[in-house]
């Protein structure tokens, strides 16, 4: 990695977020990139990033005068400019890639946010009205987000099963790094012991020697 100036790609990168995935991306295309480190203030985003973007969220990256935002965007303008890890050309493969590409945010993130948000009452809320709080957390997780989850993890179980070594084929696809994320996030939120095939699946992520080193350059990361 070097200073790579106006012209270069630059990741815009906060600590414990899904920038991670991108700079996992990074390390794997083995570009010169410039890596700018932001730090979360009460754990969020500090102010700083939306001198970036509007919306002042990680990851975003820029390349010249070209700002891109969300992850998926983010890995397709990657790999289509580097040319490493787009969708195979068989349609069949390809509608997989899509799917996952899709899915990875559109579908698993959604109770897995619901759930952190929900962790987050539960331990914030004042001693007096815990028990209400604590009761409102319990419906939500037995009535929606165990089984929600429990779908969720079947389904991905399942295909990672009947699947090669990564999501779309015997080859890593922008798909893996897209669903390398909501992945972790849910190992360190939920068991997943009796998920073998999940587990393997982000054993392999992390024995990948590019992810070790975003790991070593994008400062901690509770997932890994």
């Amino acid at each position: 990695m070097t200073e790579a100036g106006k012209k270069g790609i630059v990741l815009h990168h906060l600590n414990n977020s899904r920038s991670q995935r991108i700079l996992w991306l990074l390390e794997e295309l083995g570009i010169e990139y410039e890596l700018k480190i932001y730090k979360r203030v009460n754990g969020v985003a500090p102010p700083e990033l939306k001198q970036v973007h509007p919306l002042g969220k990680s990851p975003v990256i820029t390349d010249g005068d070209t700002v891109i935002a969300e992850s998926a965007v983010i890995i397709e303008y990657l790999i289509n400019k580097f040319g490493k890890f787009q969708p195979p050309q068989d349609e069949a493969l390809r509608n997989q890639y899509n799917y996952w590409m899709h899915y990875a945010e559109g579908s698993l993130m959604t109770p897995l946010v619901v759930k952190l948000i929900m962790s987050t009452i539960q331990h914030q809320a004042p001693w007096y009205v815990r028990p209400i709080s604590n009761g409102i957390v319990g419906s939500v997780d037995n009535n929606y987000l165990k089984p929600t989850l429990d779908s969720h993890f079947d389904f991905v179980e399942s295909s990672l099963a009947n699947a090669k070594e990564w999501f779309v084929g015997d080859e890593l696809t922008g798909a893996d790094f897209q669903m390398s994320f909501p992945l972790e996030a849910s190992a360190s939120r939920v068991d997943l012991s009796n998920r073998p095939s999940i587990s393997a699946y982000i054993q392999r992520i992390h024995n990948r020697p590019a992810y070790k080193r975003a790991l070593e350059k994008g400062g901690p990361y509770n997932y890994a």
